[in-house]
């Protein structure tokens, strides 16, 4: 291989490695994704209720709708993360390199992992959340009245009708706190993993001459699911109600006017633990997909520089 086609998989090495990485993940904790879903927009649906816990959620389905209907938006997820998962993570390990460099190759400061983390999301966010609006959607149509469900296809279906019925803005609904999501989900996954590699490492004693060693890597990449998954759970849940908002069929209103808006709400119809309604399915989302993706993805670029060798 020519040095030049070297060079250019050398530079789309974070982009194409961390991209494989998050859709396997995603792929892997689909079910428990959309169970997160169905539990944030219970509260909506079902104003005064207790939440069902995740595991009541998918075993309802199963036996109503058969096993299938636990992958349901798989494809809008997989959409998602080669766009989204792609971003975030290739664009983070940039901005994390490039500040490295300029600190003369020594390891830098806790901040200035945020700062790369919270860049690299917001970008991310602005570029993936069509796919996010229609991964709602498909998520979130089985658990409204027959009536009212917009019976979506597939991601595509879900895209296009989007932008026919409501408008190419409609795919944007809910970019602000999606925004603020994307930024706090990246600085608990990637930079709180940057940082609990090098404590855990210091703390085991491992030089990570190599790489860090698998104790430290299951370590951090737990540490890091915790943290994203405490940081985002507010906006996700905000981003979720506003993505699957519909307008009131006598009023035509929205249920939400905006971000301020739903959090109000929230907080009025079901407390301020409202905002972390669903948090059990959340974290055993968060975990799981942190912890694939930052193991996965060594082996992942191992065998990608060894196909460009």
């Amino acid at each position: 291989m020519s040095d030049a086609n070297k060079g250019i998989a050398k530079q789309l090495e974070p982009f194409v490695c961390g991209g494989a990485a998050a859709t396997f993940a995603s792929i892997a904790i689909h079910p428990i994704d959309l169970a997160k879903v169905r539990m944030q927009l219970y509260g909506q649906l079902n104003p005064g209720k207790p939440v069902p816990s995740f595991v009541t959620i998918l075993s309802n389905m199963v036996k109503h709708d058969g096993f299938f209907s636990i992958y349901k938006g798989v494809d809008a997820a997989i959409g998602r993360q080669l766009v989204y998962g792609t971003a975030r993570i290739g664009l983070h390990r940039k901005f994390s390199d490039k500040l490295v460099e300029m600190n003369n190759g020594n390891p830098i400061s806790f901040v200035q992992k945020a700062l790369s983390g919270m860049a690299s999301g917001s970008i991310a966010v602005c570029i993936g959340t069509p796919f996010d609006i229609a991964l709602v959607r498909l998520q979130a149509d089985g658990m409204a009245k027959p009536e009212d469900r917009r019976n979506y296809k597939n991601v595509f279906d879900a895209l296009i009708r989007t932008v026919r019925d409501e408008g190419f803005g409609a795919l944007y609904a809910g970019l602000m706190p999606n925004i603020l999501r994307g930024m706090s989900m990246n600085v608990g996954m990637m930079a709180c993993y940057d940082q609990a590699k090098e404590v855990i490492a210091s703390l085991l004693g491992d030089p990570m001459t190599n790489g860090p060693s698998l104790p430290t890597r299951m370590g951090a990449s737990a540490t890091a699911g915790f943290t994203a998954a405490l940081f985002s759970m507010p906006f996700d849940l905000v981003k979720s109600r506003l993505m699957a908002q519909k307008p009131d069929p006598i009023s035509g209103e929205l249920p939400y006017k905006g971000i301020a808006d739903c959090a109000i709400k929230i907080v009025k119809q079901e407390g301020p633990m409202g905002f972390f309604n669903g948090f059990s399915a959340y974290y055993g989302r968060c975990a799981p997909h942190a912890m694939i993706i930052l193991l996965s993805i060594e082996s992942i670029t191992n065998a990608y520089r060894k196909a460009f060798e």
